[in-house]
């Protein structure tokens, strides 16, 4: 394993799966010419040429429907959208469209696409482009999910999502993009990570952690804090929320007998709460306290950092909430 940046690791699964199937090419606004918005595509416009990386008009509804298009004709585009907030603008031909195609032909039509977008707040870039939309995204049947947590998932993943026969939508947090991790195969180590099976990033005994994306990262310093107060947490990294993989926090939180599920979407309506739900009738007895939930406030996220910095969950409020439940109020 090696050291790299969360977004050279996308670079290259994008870079190898373009290498080994000539089917696969990417399009989205500044994808070519500059590397796109967030630097994941430098240099692969001079490497494979504009056939296969398309700068696009601003138009989010065209990028989408047209990959769906090509899709059909048996091509694998890779779709970039500069925020995942921008959905919204594409959400016909992403749910309607790329999501419903293959069970409305009986399974005759395929849409191998995935839908590349930055996710999540911290970058003080107001409430349109800082949203958390994955249970938005999981709420439709017809696509599947994926919050890759470290350089190594995000390579990992993408290559599986890449090589997928469905629709995938990836979220990439845009603050782990210039964050540098140690678990990066070496080049050349095709290693591709299977969707639906989470990651146990640390064992422990005295309560379970659940999360995904940037939470995972601050769960696990916010862990390694608490050790040093007798507090042993198992912390677990979903990878993919659809699908998602249940029997992995049953099997720890039967062990631990505490669930505390770390989300930065929204807390109304969203992962955490179809997490809890969805367990309940296999752990209910196992329980040793109320499953417990941290999320961002049901507000806009501000443009002002004073303001957004205290709505998303951080390894203090982690931290606290962990102790809690463990030790009491």
């Amino acid at each position: 394993m090696r050291e790299l940046m969360y977004r050279d690791a996308v670079l290259e699964a994008l870079d190898e799966e373009m290498a080994r199937d000539e089917n696969v090419f990417m399009m989205g606004e500044d994808v070519g010419r500059i590397g796109g918005n967030f630097k994941c595509s430098v240099g692969l416009l001079d490497k494979y040429g504009d056939l296969r990386m398309k700068d696009t008009p601003i138009s989010e509804q065209a990028i989408v429907g047209m990959g769906v298009g090509v899709a059909l004709t048996g091509l694998r585009p890779v779709i970039e959208l500069m925020f995942a907030d921008f959905m919204m603008v594409c959400a016909d031909q992403v749910f309607n469209q790329m999501a419903k195609i293959t069970y409305m032909s009986g399974g005759q039509c395929n849409v191998p696409m995935v839908i590349r977008t930055p996710m999540g707040g911290g970058r003080s870039s107001a409430a349109q482009h800082s949203q958390s939309l994955q249970a938005w995204a999981a709420h439709i049947p017809g696509v599947k999910v994926v919050l890759p947590s470290t350089a190594g998932e995000a390579k990992g993943l993408l290559k599986t999502a890449i090589r997928d026969n469905n629709p995938v939508i990836f979220f990439e947090h845009k603050m782990l993009y210039t964050a540098k991790f140690n678990d990066v195969p070496e080049p050349g180590d095709d290693v591709c990570i299977p969707f639906g099976k989470a990651r146990i990033v640390i064992e422990g005994d005295d309560i379970t952690v659940v999360t995904n994306s940037a939470m995972t990262v601050k769960a696990e310093k916010a862990i390694h804090n608490l050790q040093k107060e007798g507090i042993s947490a198992e912390l677990i990294d979903l990878r993919t929320i659809v699908p998602l993989d249940t029997d992995s926090i049953i099997k720890s939180v039967k062990k631990t007998g505490k669930l505390l599920i770390v989300d930065e979407g929204h807390i109304s309506f969203g992962i955490s709460g179809e997490i809890a739900l969805r367990i309940m009738p296999d752990i209910f007895y196992d329980l040793e306290a109320p499953i417990e939930r941290l999320g961002t406030a049901d507000v806009p996220l501000p443009f002002s950092p004073a303001l957004e910095f205290p709505l998303i969950p951080d390894e203090k409020k982690i931290a606290a909430k962990m102790r809690e439940m463990v030790k009491g109020a």
